[in-house]
């Protein structure tokens, strides 16, 4: 499966990957996280059971403090 994750191709991704356990191979942090699939903001409620999808765009944005 080929995805799209912030902007870079990614193809080692199997088929059914939901949104939590990509979140967990690509930040050790789920606190602070936000997701959007193809434009769409995933909740955080729903991403164990939000399957991804063959050609998907996938941003994955972390919240940072700072000054």
């Amino acid at each position: 499966m080929r995805l799209t994750v912030n902007g870079r191709e990614l193809l080692e991704a199997g088929d059914g990957l939901s949104v939590a356990t990509l979140v967990e191979r690509l930040t050790e942090a789920r606190r602070g996280v936000a997701v959007a699939v193809n434009g769409t903001v995933v909740p955080r409620s729903t991403w164990d059971q939000a399957r991804l999808a063959d050609g998907d765009a996938v941003e994955v944005l972390t919240a940072a403090q700072g000054g």
